[in-house]
């Protein structure tokens, strides 16, 4: 009974939008309705800058790392705190408070990363800071993470290679869209 009431709760937690949010609180657009339509921190800074954007990411990064959190509190076994990751962020991909339309989840799953093995959200953060560096391209840095992350997760924490797969799976399937733009040569670069 605990699996289900954490599970459900790290999705509730992952469907509350940062961006909206703070768009909202700042007086700010929907960045639903502007740029690319993606309630996510790089849509943030391009259409409504950089403090907002900050705090957009602050958002998810803390909803991901709550969700955890109250895994840990509870006392959850390490992999029900695998699978409240992956709820999290599908809260976050699909959220209830809006008809199932989210972001892309790539600061939520840092965030709960966080908590669950921060080597691995080390080793995460290293590899899109090192791909955004050379490319200085957002979607192609956390392509890229998300493609590693199930190698490192299986050299560091293999007991939790079936959540963390999984939700590398999504991450990459929200950013179907930006594989296109990539291949195509339409991908915005910073």
């Amino acid at each position: 009974m605990l699996a289900f009431w954490l599970l459900l709760a790290a999705y509730l937690i992952g469907s509350f939008s940062s961006a909206v949010l703070v768009c909202r609180a700042m007086g700010l657009p929907d960045p639903r309705l502007h740029g690319s339509g993606n309630p996510g921190t790089t849509n943030v800074l391009r259409t409504a800058g950089r403090e907002a954007a900050l705090l957009t990411l602050a958002g998810d990064l803390g909803k991901g790392a709550l969700a955890i959190l109250l895994a840990i509190l509870a006392g959850a076994a390490p992999l029900l705190q695998g699978w409240c990751l992956l709820a999290v962020v599908c809260g976050h991909l699909f959220p209830l408070f809006n008809n199932l339309k989210g972001g892309k989840g790539v600061a939520t799953t840092l965030g709960a990363m966080l908590l669950l093995y921060w080597p691995l959200a080390l080793a995460q953060l290293l590899c899109w800071c090192l791909i955004f560096a050379l490319s200085r391209i957002a979607s192609l840095a956390s392509i890229a993470t998300a493609l590693v992350t199930p190698l490192f997760c299986l050299l560091l924490l293999p007991e939790l290679l079936a959540p963390v797969g999984t939700t590398c799976m999504l991450l990459l399937l929200r950013h179907s869209s930006n594989m296109r733009k990539l291949l195509s040569g339409r991908e915005h670069r910073f």
